[in-house]
């Protein structure tokens, strides 16, 4: 496997973000419990370090919402969940950015990524809590990097500026994709409000 992608992973404890779960139930066999890397709250709490804080939220779509999410998306994404639940990370009352969980098949067994969405609704890191497939399609942190600053734009796929990692192609397109779906939702649920408020989209 070869990829062409910036060096180090940059890491940024002070960026506090907004968490959302996308609830796909996948199976658990033993061998995707061997290789749970982080578990949700240890997410959250690298998306949300102290002194932040964080509130779960639950939002449910509507018909109409769940459309526009997926002509957001593209037709190749699937969004198939009207409930979304996240979590919300606030600097004092302040809300300052989002974090969703995705889990999704790669070949045949799933993975689960953190995707951390900034106030400007571009992806700010993304974290890999599991990955069932064999070790050697797993995506290293340098390729994730290229995802950083992202929005959801024609440009982010493989046909743009999201470089492909030979030897792992489905890999590539199953994160591109939970990217897309991501910033596809986070877009229609426009989540970050105040605290104590459970929104249901717009």
């Amino acid at each position: 496997m070869s990829f062409s992608a910036p060096g180090g992973r940059r890491w940024r404890p002070a960026i506090a973000v907004l968490a959302a779960v996308l609830a796909l139930s996948l199976p658990c066999t033993g061998a995707a419990v061997a290789q749970v890397r982080l578990t949700q709250q240890e997410a959250l709490r690298l998306a949300f370090p102290e002194p932040a804080t964080f509130e779960r939220r639950t939002v449910f779509l509507t018909q109409e919402q769940l459309e526009r999410a997926r002509d957001l998306a593209g037709s190749d994404v699937r969004i198939d969940h009207s409930v979304v639940t996240y979590y919300v990370g606030f600097e004092g009352e302040i809300p300052v950015g989002v974090a969703y969980f995705d889990a999704h098949l790669v070949r045949t067994l799933p993975e689960v990524l953190m995707f951390v969405v900034s106030p400007d609704a571009s992806i700010e890191r993304i974290e890999i809590l599991k990955f069932t497939e064999p070790p050697e399609y797993e995506a290293p942190d340098s390729w994730m990097e290229q995802f950083e600053g992202q929005q959801l734009t024609d440009d982010l796929s493989l046909k743009g500026s999201v470089i492909n990692m030979t030897g792992a192609t489905l890999t590539s397109q199953a994160v591109t994709r939970a990217s897309r779906r991501v910033l596809a939702l986070h877009q229609i649920i426009g989540p970050l409000g105040p605290r104590g408020s459970d929104e249901d989209g717009p």
